[in-house]
C-alpha cells in the first residue's frame, strides 16, 4: 500500500521511525519511540500473516503488526495509534472467515503472546485472551473441571469467541461462552486498561460480550469452570429424510435426554443429503449409558455409530479433520462460511427451501450444514443475539470447497448476502462470523433493541472509533 506523504511527514519522527524499512532491522522490528521495544514489526511475513485469515477471502495489508506481552503493552500501543488516527484490530488465531481481524493500513495486535494460564481455582480459571480453548481445557482438565461450553474447534482463542459470543454443543443448558464470563480485563479504544464484570463496570462487561470487538481490546478473561464428566458416550443417528430428523431432534431437546444435541446434513457423495442426529451423554466410566435412551426414535438404526470416549478425546473430534484437510491442501483454500439462527416456530420450512437450492459442490466434500435445535433461555449476554422465541436453530453452511478458486468463493460470498437477505426478512438473526458484507444498516437491524446501548458503549469507550473496522459496525 503506498503510503500518504503529507499524513506520514505530519505524524513526526516517531510515526515515521515505526514505518520505516525492514532494512535497518533484518528481523523486521521497528525502532518506534514511545513503544515496548521490538513489539513492533514490518516484515514480510508478519504483515502478510496479518492480511489473511482462514477465510482466504479478503486481504488487508496492516502498516505494522504488533506483539505485545501484557496488557500495559496493549494500553501503549492503542493510545499510540489513537493519537495518529490509525485503526486498530486484535487478532488471535486468525480464524476469521471475512477479514474482521484486519486493519487496513493500520495496526494489527497479534494477542498470541498474551496467552498465560495464570491459576486454575475449584470454580475459575484465569487466562490470557490469547489462550486457546484447548490451552483452557488442558489445563482445567488436570483439576477434573472443564468450561461449561466449549466451541467445536478448540484452536480458537477465548478473547476472540467472547467477542462473538461462542456456541458450543452445551449452550442449551449453559448458554454461550460469553455467558459463562465471571471478569475481564480490558484496554478500551481511548486507551484506559479497566477491569469489568457484572458488578464492575457493567456496561462495559456487557458491550465486549458478543459486541464484536467494537469497545475494548480483551487482554484477560475469568471463566467459570464445572466439574468435568470422564467420559463421552456418543451417537451418530442418521435418517431417510430431513422431516424425520427435526422431528426427532425436537423430541430430543424437548426430553432432555442428551448432555450435548447437535445434528448435520452432509453429502452423501451421489449428489444427494445424509441426515444426522448427533447427540451426546456424559458419564463417569462406571457404566455406559442404556440404548435406551433412542427409544421412540425414528432413525436408521442398522446405520448408527455408537462410541465411548475420554472427553478430552471426543471435545478434540474436528482435530481429525483438520490433519486430513491440511494433509490434502484444502484448508488452505477459501472458506465462505454462513452461519444463522432460524426461529424454532418456522425453522424447518426455511432450512428445507434453503436445501432444495443448495447441491453437494455448495459445500465442497468435507462441508456440512449443521442443523438443530437449542434453547435460548441460558442465552444472556445482551449483545447476543437471538431469535425472540424459545427455541432457535443454529443454520450453518460449512463450506470447505476443493478449489482455491477466487470466482468460486466471489460467487458463495454472493450467496451467502443472498441467503442473509432472505432469512433476515423471516425473523432469523446472524451469527457474526459469516463471509459476507455488512453495511452499518445491516448492523443495526441485527443489534436491534440492543443497538442504542452499543453505540453509547462505543462513544464512551471508543470515541475515535479506533478499534476493530473489519466489521464495519460504526
Amino acid at each position: 500500500m503506498t503510503l500518504n506523504r503529507r499524513k506520514l511527514l505530519g505524524g513526526g519522527l516517531t510515526c515515521a521511525a515505526v514505518f520505516a524499512t525492514d532494512a535497518t532491522t533484518p528481523t523486521g522490528a521497528v525502532d518506534s519511540p514511545g513503544l515496548p521495544a521490538g513489539t513492533f514489526t514490518r516484515s514480510a511475513k508478519a504483515i502478510g500473516e496479518a492480511s489473511e485469515d482462514f477465510g482466504h477471502i479478503i486481504h488487508r495489508p496492516p502498516r505494522a503488526v504488533f506483539r505485545p506481552s501484557s496488557t500495559a503493552e496493549v494500553g501503549t500501543a492503542i493510545r499510540w495509534a489513537g493519537d495518529r488516527g490509525l485503526k486498530v484490530a486484535a487478532r488471535g488465531q486468525g480464524h476469521s472467515t471475512y477479514g474482521r481481524a484486519m486493519a487496513e493500513g493500520g495496526i494489527v495486535i497479534d494477542m498470541r503472546g498474551i496467552n498465560a494460564i495464570q491459576h486454575v481455582d475449584a470454580d475459575r480459571i484465569v487466562v490470557g485472551a490469547g489462550a486457546t480453548w484447548r490451552e483452557v481445557l488442558t489445563a482445567t482438565l488436570s483439576k477434573g473441571l472443564t468450561p461449561p461450553v466449549l466451541t467445536n474447534y478448540l484452536e480458537l482463542s477465548v478473547g476472540g469467541t467472547l467477542a462473538v459470543g461462542g456456541i458450543g454443543g452445551t449452550t442449551s443448558r449453559h448458554g454461550m461462552q460469553a455467558d459463562n464470563v465471571l471478569e475481564l480485563d480490558v484496554v478500551t479504544g481511548d486507551g484506559r486498561e479497566l477491569t469489568c464484570s457484572a458488578d464492575l463496570n457493567p456496561d462495559l462487561f456487557d458491550a465486549i460480550r458478543g459486541g464484536l470487538g467494537q469497545c475494548a481490546v480483551i487482554t484477560r478473561a475469568t471463566l467459570r469452570l464445572i466439574r468435568a464428566p470422564g467420559r463421552v458416550h456418543r451417537f451418530q443417528l442418521f435418517y431417510p429424510d430431513f422431516r424425520s430428523l427435526t422431528a426427532d431432534q425436537r423430541l430430543m431437546l424437548a426430553d432432555g435426554r442428551f448432555d450435548q444435541l447437535q445434528g448435520a446434513i452432509l453429502p452423501d457423495g451421489a449428489g444427494g443429503w445424509r441426515y444426522q442426529l448427533d447427540g451426546a451423554i456424559f458419564h463417569d466410566g462406571d457404566a455406559a449409558p442404556d440404548l435406551e435412551v433412542l427409544d421412540g426414535l425414528s432413525d436408521q438404526r442398522d446405520g448408527a455409530v455408537v462410541s465411548d470416549l475420554t472427553y478430552l478425546e471426543d471435545a478434540s473430534a474436528f482435530a481429525r479433520l483438520e490433519a486430513l484437510l491440511r494433509s490434502n491442501g484444502q484448508w488452505a483454500n477459501p472458506h465462505p462460511w454462513w452461519l444463522t439462527f432460524l426461529r424454532g416456530s418456522h425453522a424447518e420450512r426455511i432450512a428445507a427451501e434453503i436445501l432444495q437450492d443448495l447441491t453437494s459442490d455448495d459445500v465442497g466434500p468435507f462441508g456440512r450444514i449443521t442443523y438443530y435445535p437449542l434453547l435460548t433461555g441460558a442465552l444472556l449476554s445482551p449483545f447476543v443475539r437471538m431469535p425472540a422465541e424459545d427455541v432457535a436453530f443454529p443454520f450453518n453452511i460449512i463450506r470447505f470447497p476443493s478449489s482455491n478458486a477466487a470466482a468460486g468463493s466471489k460467487a458463495m460470498v454472493a450467496k451467502n448476502r443472498a441467503l442473509y437477505e432472505r432469512v433476515r426478512s423471516e425473523g432469523a438473526v446472524l451469527y457474526p462470523v459469516s463471509a459476507f458484507p455488512m453495511t452499518g444498516d445491516d448492523w443495526q437491524d441485527h443489534f436491534g433493541p440492543a443497538w442504542p446501548r452499543l453505540r453509547q458503549a462505543k462513544e464512551r469507550y471508543d470515541p475515535r472509533h479506533t478499534l476493530t473496522p473489519g466489521y464495519q459496525v460504526f
